[in-house]
């Protein structure tokens, strides 16, 4: 009996020390606000872009054809390009967001495999019911490099 409250007293020991090697209060405290934080940028920075982008192409429309018709075309192609740029500041953000997720999955990898942990079969029901109205409504967002399908393909599916 004594052996196995030992065995018990040495898992405790070292559960402790594998919850203390997540640093859950720097994940709450940092990491995850930064991801927030930097997503939230993303979705700003792209709204800005996209916005100078239909509102530069839209006065393109408007010019009137004139002798300056080439130099203004061309003050609005450069402000589309530089509208652009966003993406390169944006790709740095979600890589930081990439970042962050990779650690906290790393970390609870960790923990998982220190303590054993086994998921429960099956699905939560909330979750089953989440997925169904998702596959439903097709919620499911863009694919991920999977299959294409041609343009031919689609303009035959609606001719």
């Amino acid at each position: 009996m004594v052996h196995e409250l030992v065995e018990i007293a040495d898992y405790i020991s070292h559960l402790r020390q594998e919850i203390a090697a997540l640093r859950a209060n720097e994940i709450t405290r940092d990491r995850i606000p930064m991801a927030h934080e930097e997503l939230g940028s993303v979705l700003e920075a792209t709204a800005g872009a996209t916005n100078t982008i239909m509102a530069s192409a839209e006065a393109m429309l408007g010019l009137p054809d004139d002798a300056n018709y080439r130099a203004n075309v061309e003050e609005k192609i450069y402000e589309i390009f530089e509208a652009c740029a966003f993406q390169d500041i944006t790709g740095q953000r979600i890589g930081k967001v990439v970042e962050a997720l990779r650690h906290l999955e790393l970390r609870l990898v960790r923990f998982a495999s220190a303590v054993r942990a086994r998921d429960e079969a099956g699905l939560d029901a909330a979750e089953a019911e989440r997925k169904a109205r998702a596959e439903k409504l097709i919620l499911n967002g863009p694919a991920l490099k999977g299959p294409e399908t041609s343009q031919d393909d689609i303009d035959a599916l609606f001719a």
